[in-house]
């Protein structure tokens, strides 16, 4: 399969790294990006790229639009004009998949996702919306291009915003999560570099445990607390604090927010 890129950003770089980490190679890859800062240092790294839209859209048997919200119509609009075009896959958080085939009805087959930056190492999640156009072999070839980056599953529309704020942004969260519990082994005395490391390898951890052990994350939880023990104290604080509250409205404020973008954008 041959995958044209529509923007060489993070994510775009993320899904690269990632297909030819599981086997893919760098050759079934083409990307355009204006940014020319952009283009020289994905060169740099060995990847194809394009200034010519058309040709891309020639090359490929699949596009990924993977720009900036603020860029989708002049992109739409150009490939709206092109007479014939590959599946084309969108991981744009604002745009839906009604406002995509409307806009790209010379597509062959349309599809939203949500992926997120850990396929850059092979640990990341993609949701595809369910109600896509794309021919169902077809599909599952894209599905089996992006489980070399991780986990996929395909999940109705509706529910893509929610997506977008659990595991699309949720890596922010976890970094936040993993700096302040650096910063506080700090505070103890820790050296910075092992107190990242503490912190890093403890979070991958106690997921991989809730992903493979086949237990409710409560009760591995409840595992660690011994009666009276420091475990407990920890939580004890932490509820006090209220994070399960806080976790919960900063997922609720970036489903809106993502709902908001893509009413904006119709």
């Amino acid at each position: 399969m041959r995958i044209g890129f529509i923007g060489a950003g993070n994510m775009a770089e993320a899904l690269m790294r990632g297909m030819m980490a599981g086997g893919m190679d760098s050759g079934q890859f083409l990307a355009l990006d204006v940014n020319k800062d952009r283009n020289e240092a994905m060169r740099a790294l060995g990847f194809q790229m394009t200034d010519q839209m058309d040709w891309l859209a020639a090359w490929a048997d699949l596009i990924i639009l993977a720009v900036k919200p603020v860029a989708v119509p002049q992109v739409l609009g150009t490939l709206g004009a092109y007479a014939q075009l590959p599946d084309v896959l969108s991981i744009v958080v604002s745009l839906s998949q009604q406002a995509l085939t409307e806009a790209l009805p010379n597509a062959r087959g349309a599809a939203r996702a949500m992926p997120n930056t850990p396929m850059r190492v092979g640990e990341g999640v993609t949701a595809f919306n369910e109600n896509h156009t794309i021919d169902p072999g077809r599909f599952e070839s894209i599905l089996a291009a992006f489980s070399h980056c991780g986990r996929t599953m395909v999940v109705p529309e509706r529910l893509m915003s929610a997506v977008t704020a659990i595991s699309g942004s949720g890596p922010a969260y976890v970094y936040l999560f993993i700096e302040a519990l650096a910063d506080a082994g700090v505070r103890e005395g820790l050296p910075r570099d092992i107190a990242y490391q503490l912190a890093a390898q403890t979070a991958l951890g106690a997921s991989k445990m809730v992903l493979e052990a086949g237990v409710h994350p409560a009760a591995l939880k409840d595992a660690v607390c011994s009666p009276g023990g420091t475990t407990i104290e920890a939580i004890y604080a932490l509820e006090k604090a209220g994070l399960r509250a806080a976790v919960v409205d900063a997922v609720n404020a970036c489903a809106r927010k993502a709902e908001a973008m893509g009413k904006r954008k119709g």
